[in-house]
């Protein structure tokens, strides 16, 4: 085999210099191609895009139920709750430990409908961060629900797996709804909250029920949906809907945006953009050596040949 000598120390540096830039080249291949298998959506100019969940610490600060106020009797419904909570936190209100509706904090008050179970309620509002996290639960208010209506046998109710659900802007929102009790056929009329006509539609039974809506615009709707059964008994779910986009307030001063994006469970998935150094700190070793071998080597060829 023909040993090669490099014929001057300009031919041994370009070598190293060579030898050095395809090393460094082949390593942010590397980190690059590393990096882009864990990112969902690399379109950052100039730098790696990786997508990921951020843990936060969960709420702090619980709500506060101002009205109703403990002891009173309901004899209308729905009724409304009303309070004071967290900024941007979901409220959820629970009666006697069963979901019955949920609203958006905004400005720190939140004010929503929800039904009651007949007889004695325990109502305690709970808030809930943007990954799903509870902070502490809210005074517990105790009232009653009693009239002719609340006498009639197996009467209609609504409810849900779901106090949110979310979707990108102009995809369908899937959300379902389960009904029970009353008798049919039931009458359905769902509010969107975005100023569009409300769904009408009747079924025939009880059990669960597919809304579908698509939201043109980013935001944070109140849905309302009502049900009305052959008695003419009704019954009330408010719940939240939630359409990717900025945080922004209309001139009510209501929250009309939603911050990171949300699949369709209403899971919150926040992007951060990172710039990965590691593949040049991993280099520049290879480079400092490879520098030092080739001045080492075109020293000792340079001795030999003198």
């Amino acid at each position: 085999m023909t040993k090669i000598i490099p014929s001057s120390w300009q031919d041994m540096k370009r070598a190293v210099l060579t030898v050095s830039f395809v090393v460094a080249a082949f390593f942010l291949v590397l980190g690059a191609n590393g990096a882009s298998a864990q990112s969902s959506d690399p379109v950052q100019t100039g730098s790696v895009g990786i997508t990921g969940t951020i843990s936060t610490p969960p709420p702090t600060k619980g709500a506060t139920i101002s009205l109703p106020v403990n002891g009173q009797k309901i004899d209308k419904l729905p009724i409304t709750v009303a309070g004071l909570c967290p900024d941007n936190l979901l409220v959820k209100i629970f009666k006697n430990n069963v979901f019955g509706g949920s609203i958006q904090c905004s400005a720190g008050n939140f004010s929503l409908k929800i039904d009651l179970f007949v007889g004695k309620n325990d109502l305690v509002a709970k808030v809930y961060d943007a990954l799903d996290q509870p902070g502490p639960n809210s005074n517990s208010v105790s009232i009653t629900f009693a009239n002719d209506i609340a006498t009639t046998p197996s009467r209609v109710t609504l409810t849900s797996n779901y106090a949110k659900r979310g979707a990108n802007p102009n995809e369908t929102l899937n959300w379902p709804i389960i009904l029970s009790g009353g008798t049919g056929p039931y009458a359905f009329n769902i509010n969107w909250g975005d100023g569009t006509t409300p769904d009408l539609f009747t079924k025939q039974s009880p059990g669960v029920t597919g809304l579908k809506h698509i939201y043109r615009q980013p935001g944070v709707y109140n849905i309302i949906a009502k049900v009305g059964d052959a008695s003419g008994v009704t019954a009330f779910l408010q719940i939240v809907g939630i359409t990717n986009g900025p945080v922004s307030k209309d001139a009510s001063n209501k929250l009309v945006g939603s911050t990171g994006n949300r699949d369709t469970n209403g899971t919150t998935t926040i992007h951060k953009t990172l710039v990965l150094w590691w593949p040049v700190i991993t280099i520049l070793p290879f480079m400092l050596v490879a520098f030092w071998l080739g001045k080492r080597y075109a020293l000792y060829v340079l001795k030999h040949k003198a």
